[in-house]
C-alpha cells in the first residue's frame, strides 16, 4: 500500500460489503446479524437512505443498561441517527482524523451521496501500518543507495 492511501483504494483492498438492518427490525435481529457477520456495527438503511447506524456501543448503553428487551425495541429506538460518514476520495489520515474527533469506530463510505462501503478503525490502523512501513522502506532505500 502506498503513502496517502484514498478509502476508494481502501475498499478495492478489504471490499465493499455492507452489512444493515431496516429502522423497524429489532434490536435482536441486528445483534443476530452481527454475531453472524462478525461485525461491530451495521448501518441502518431506510430504503437507499442511510438512516443510522447500530453498534455494539448502542446495544450496551440504551438496551442493557437501561433494562430494555433487545426482541422487543425497534432499532430506529436506539441507533445513533447523526451519522458520519466519509468520501471516498479522503485519505485514510483523513478517517482517523474523523473517527478521533468523533469517538466512532466505523464510518459509512459514501460516493456522489451513495452509501458504496463501511471502514472500520481496525481498517484505517492497518491502512496506516502498511502506509508507515512503506515509508520506512523507501526512506532505508534512499539511505542505503545515498552512501
Amino acid at each position: 500500500m502506498e503513502a496517502t492511501t484514498n478509502v476508494r483504494q481502501l475498499l478495492q483492498g478489504k471490499g465493499s460489503q455492507i452489512w444493515s438492518v431496516a429502522p423497524d427490525d429489532s434490536v435482536f435481529q441486528a445483534l443476530e446479524l452481527m454475531a453472524e457477520k462478525n461485525v461491530g456495527a451495521l448501518v441502518v438503511m431506510d430504503g437507499d437512505a442511510l438512516v443510522g447506524m447500530f453498534s455494539e456501543r448502542d446495544y450496551a448503553r440504551k438496551i442493557i443498561l437501561l433494562g430494555r428487551a433487545s426482541r422487543d425495541t425497534a432499532v430506529r429506538d436506539v441507533m445513533s441517527s447523526h451519522v458520519v460518514t466519509v468520501e471516498v476520495d479522503k485519505t485514510v489520515a483523513d478517517c482517523m482524523v474523523s473517527m478521533t474527533e468523533h469517538r466512532i469506530r466505523h464510518l459509512p463510505v459514501v460516493d456522489d451521496g451513495r452509501l458504496v462501503g463501511l471502514v472500520s478503525i481496525g481498517d484505517v490502523v492497518k491502512a496506516i501500518m502498511s502506509e508507515q512501513s512503506f515509508l520506512i522502506d523507501q526512506l532505508q532505500n534512499y539511505i542505503q543507495g545515498a552512501s
